[in-house]
């Protein structure tokens, strides 16, 4: 019933930004919060940072003053702006949405993963 389709990964070197982007489409009538989480290769899935309807971030500590996200509720689209990028950023980074759909049911729903490698 929904799709989400992250974009924007790839190869940075240390220091250097990437923007990842996740556009949700389907039977949406509306969503909630939205965020992005992140797995390295051998550990958990951890939150990277989220962000309500409204605008209002939160962010893993690992990340603030780096890491900045954002929202376009017009295109169903969440945002993340990677800044001075280190080694320990490198993980597959997953989109997530609470999405309210047509039927007024609620899903959380996940894209399929985008991989950010930091390295010199």
């Amino acid at each position: 019933q929904v799709q989400l389709v992250e974009s924007g990964g790839g190869l940075v070197q240390p220091g250097g930004s990437l923007r990842l982007s996740c556009a949700a489409s389907g039977s949406i009538f509306s969503i909630n919060d939205m965020g992005w989480y992140r797995q390295a290769r051998g550990k958990q899935r951890e939150l990277v940072a989220r962000i309500t309807r409204y605008g209002s971030p939160n962010y893993a500590d690992s990340v603030k003053g780096r890491f900045t996200i954002s929202r376009d509720n017009a295109k169903n689209t969440v945002y993340l702006q990677m800044n001075s990028l280190k080694p320990e950023d490198t993980a597959v980074y997953y989109c997530n949405a609470d999405v309210v759909v047509t039927s007024r049911a609620l899903l959380s729903s996940w894209g399929q993963g985008t991989m950010v490698t930091v390295s010199s």
